[in-house]
């Protein structure tokens, strides 16, 4: 099965991407000649590891009943021992002290099935080329 994303260039520094009927716009910082109107694409995959655990923490909880709303999942980044790029990252769930003590170690184990962090520890291939159309 091939699925296609459309990217797109904004003007500026702004490169988008059309997928299943969304836009997802991204922007360069100031500091790298953008305007920061909108993430870069680096903190939208930084941001797709946390979310897509958030998505597994959620339907834990709602097939249990347990209540969400003082849930909240922390990432931190830690950067490599050189100094360049992310060497660690850590996700932190945050739990409300009533929180079932029965369902902590679940609870990590639903957010490791993120799907993203799979596809990170097994990637995929990538192949580039062009076409003159």
């Amino acid at each position: 099965m091939k699925s296609d994303m459309i990217v797109t260039f904004g003007g500026g520094k702004k490169v988008n991407a059309d997928y299943n009927g969304f836009t997802i716009h991204t922007d360069q910082s100031l500091h790298a000649g953008g305007e920061a109107s909108a993430p870069e694409p680096f903190t939208l995959f930084l941001a797709s590891i946390g979310t897509c655990a958030g998505v597994f923490v959620l339907s834990f909880c709602q097939s249990r009943g347990i209540p969400t709303d003082d849930i909240r999942i922390v990432q931190s980044h830690l950067a490599r021992e050189s100094g360049r790029g992310i060497g660690k990252i850590e996700l932190t769930i945050e739990l409300p002290e009533s929180f079932p003590e029965k369902y902590k170690d679940a609870v990590i184990s639903a957010a490791n099935l993120c799907a993203v962090k799979r596809h990170i520890i097994d990637p995929p291939e990538f192949v580039v080329t062009t076409i003159t159309r």
